[in-house]
């Protein structure tokens, strides 16, 4: 319903300035009749048209201006007239007024006073100048009079061009009001207010101290960490040559195996001391409707998966930070009700994509580095069935390696796509008796879809640009552990020396992988300060076959014999570890400490060694060994870290290893 502002008159100070005028004309001309007799008529005065005003009340002339003296009422028939009405004017006291200017009953009726309107600016000022010709008002209080009227007249006119413009607006349903009461009005003030204040609390200027809703809803976190890392050899590791690089191999110029060069090898009979940096920054962004992104950037001296260190000392050269986390999730439940998924006793369902953190629940990091970012998409949900009892689902889709879509680079005839991928699923149950006593346990089975080599179709490369069309079944990033066979099916020809020459080599896995997994972790809190846990791994890659690797291994040998024939395969494909932690459950404040001792067990083949621990053994399977570790806190942010890790390599030459590492952390 529309309400326009009704039309707006003369004010209520011209209607008395009107009335006023009247008054004292009716009262002059009386005087002058009874003294002198009728007065001239005015002459006529030019001036503008008149703006009728419409919607005022009739002006009522007092009551005075109707009294008669008494010496003017002795017409001898005036007892027999009708006695007008106490508002009216007697006419006869008006000779000059114009004909028409008073209704049958007296009262005043000018132009612009039809259907109850006020005085226009015409008559206002007629009525002055009529004042002044008959010596009531002087010319300068006129002039201000008719002044006054003029300006007055000025703003109805403008007042009411508005409101004939707002009515040719308005459709048949709309209500013109003349005139709004005060509790309307008031009602109006409110309402606009309220309005207004809506309006601001939304957009959030009226409050300008107050923090934004998308500062509100945005959180940054990180941390910084500096570790001296010290790697020490034990006498009788094997130097031959025995331990070629294989990361090195495939990821740079295929090697030519009937050189005179030595492959890449790693380093096993130096020690080394490096100081490191690692520092990382994230934010996570709540987005509504419960969606959230995240991105974090890190430090590294190589895109490696599995480290963001970067290694301190190259001639003050600033350092590169990569891309370490970018995902969007959405969460069945507000974001910020529980911290992790792992503690929610709810009912809790998660979706996410991108790039993100191990969805899965392991209790060690033979597996899955601790650095490791997935990559693809993954489900997460937990469901309570009764107190202290919540089984749990963690599922997803991890691409490993998308074939380049212009493989080979140099043959115009391109090679068919072999992408790689990790399938993932695991099942666990969280179980939690009273405050002291809680338990974690987890199966998962984990599929690793065409990360096997396979030999090639048989080719002559003549150069080390050639490529062989199982080249991208090796892998990107490796460590050390794996056994390994030849990629290249290589023809042995005249223009090759048959077999003597341009031998170029690409190496992949020699096992397929299809990994049972086994984890668990019991946590025995024996005061309000102090905590036990154990925590175990068991893993057996499912896929290994010793016999078909032994047709193709080049490593993870034994030694050869005397006769000269190279020794048997002797890597497997098992794994398993425990772990007894003891002391502050977290490190929360001044003086929490901890202390750990573990022993793995990990064998060559029972995981890819670029995704498994790059810290023991300087990282990747095929090893077992001793780990001891302590940490003691020097604030809620600030805390220290000693480990010591000894390994032994399980099959091929010997080779033994000692990290020493000891951590300043930070973390905000």
């Amino acid at each position: 319903m529309k309400l326009p502002i009704s039309k707006v008159n003369l004010s209520s100070r011209s209607r008395t300035s009107f009335l006023l005028a009247v008054f004292c004309l009716a009262l002059a001309t009386g005087w002058a009749q009874a003294q002198n007799g009728p007065l001239p008529s005015p002459a006529p005065l030019e001036k503008s048209e008149s703006t009728p005003d419409d919607s005022a009340e009739p002006a009522q002339p007092s009551d005075s201006a109707d009294e008669v003296p008494a010496e003017e009422s002795n017409d001898e028939n005036a007892e027999n007239e009708p006695v007008p009405p106490p508002s009216s004017i007697n006419p006869s006291l008006f000779p000059d007024m114009p004909e028409g200017a008073f209704g049958p009953d007296g009262e005043l009726s000018l132009p612009g006073m039809e259907d109850g309107a006020t005085p226009t600016e015409s008559v206002v000022i007629n009525l002055i100048n009529l004042l002044v010709q008959r010596g009531v008002l002087t010319q300068g209080d006129a002039s201000g009079l008719i002044s006054q009227a003029e300006q007055e007249a000025a703003t109805v006119r403008e007042q009411s061009a508005a409101i004939a413009e707002d009515s040719a607006m308005a459709s048949e349903d709309d209500i013109v009001v003349t005139h709004i009461p005060d509790s309307i009005k008031a009602q109006l003030r409110v309402d606009i207010k309220r309005d207004i204040f809506e309006q601001a609390m939304d957009e959030r200027w009226a409050a300008p101290n107050e923090i934004p809703e998308w500062a509100q809803n945005t959180s940054f976190f990180g941390d910084l960490r500096f570790r001296y890392d010290g790697t020490i050899f034990p006498e009788g590791n094997d130097t031959t040559g025995s331990f070629p690089d294989f990361n090195a191999i495939n990821t740079g110029a295929p090697f030519d195996i009937a050189g005179y060069d030595f492959s890449p090898q790693l380093n096993v009979d130096e020690e080394r001391h490096r100081y490191r940096l690692r520092a990382r920054i994230g934010t996570e962004i709540y987005l509504g409707d419960k969606f959230t992104a995240g991105m974090r950037v890190g430090t590294g001296s190589s895109d490696s998966p599995v480290s963001t260190n970067q290694t301190l000392g190259s001639d003050f050269s600033k350092y590169q930070l990569w891309l370490d986390r970018a995902y969007l999730k959405w969460q069945s439940h507000d974001p910020n009700a529980v911290e992790k998924i792992d503690t929610d006793p709810y009912n809790f369902v998660e979706f996410i994509v991108g790039r993100f953190d191990n969805p899965f629940f392991a209790s060690s990091d033979i597996m899955w580095d601790n650095d490791l970012g997935f990559d693809g998409l993954a489900l997460r949900a937990s469901k309570q069935i009764k107190p202290g009892i919540t089984p749990f689902f963690n599922g997803g889709i991890f691409p490993i390696y998308n074939t380049e879509f212009d493989f080979a680079t140099n043959n115009p005839d391109k090679f068919e796509s072999t992408d790689k991928w990790i399938y993932g699923t695991q099942l666990g149950v969280d179980l939690l008796k009273g405050v002291d006593l809680a338990g974690k346990l987890a199966v998962g089975y984990f599929e690793f879809d065409n990360v096997k080599g396979e030999l090639s179709d048989p080719f002559i490369p003549f150069s080390s640009k050639d490529q062989g069309n199982t080249d991208h079944l090796r892998p990107t990033f490796a460590q050390k552990g794996n056994t390994y066979r030849p990629l290249r099916d290589i023809i042995p020809d005249p223009l090759n020396g048959f077999g003597t020459a341009m031998q170029y080599q690409y190496y992949g896995l020699a096992s397929p992988f299809e990994v049972l997994n086994f984890n668990g972790r019991i946590d025995w809190n024996v005061s309000d300060f102090y905590q036990v846990s154990l925590l175990g791994e068991f893993a057996s890659n499912l896929a290994f076959d010793a016999e078909q690797i032994d047709l193709y291994a080049v490593n993870n040998r034994g030694a050869i014999t005397e006769d000269g024939a190279v020794g048997g395969f002797e890597g497997g494909g098992d794994a398993w570890m425990l772990e007894l932690q003891f002391g502050s459950a977290a490190m929360e404040r001044l003086g929490n400490w901890n202390a750990a001792i573990g022993y793995r067990y990990v064998e060559s083949d029972a995981f890819i060694d670029g995704l498994t621990d790059s810290d023991f053994g300087l990282g990747g399977t095929n090893m077992e060994g001793l780990t001891l570790s302590t940490g003691i806190a020097l604030s809620p942010k600030v805390f220290l870290n000693l480990r010591w890790m000894s390994a032994n390599e399980i099959a091929g030459p010997p080779l033994k290893s000692d990290v020493i590492q000891f951590d300043i952390n930070a973390k905000f």
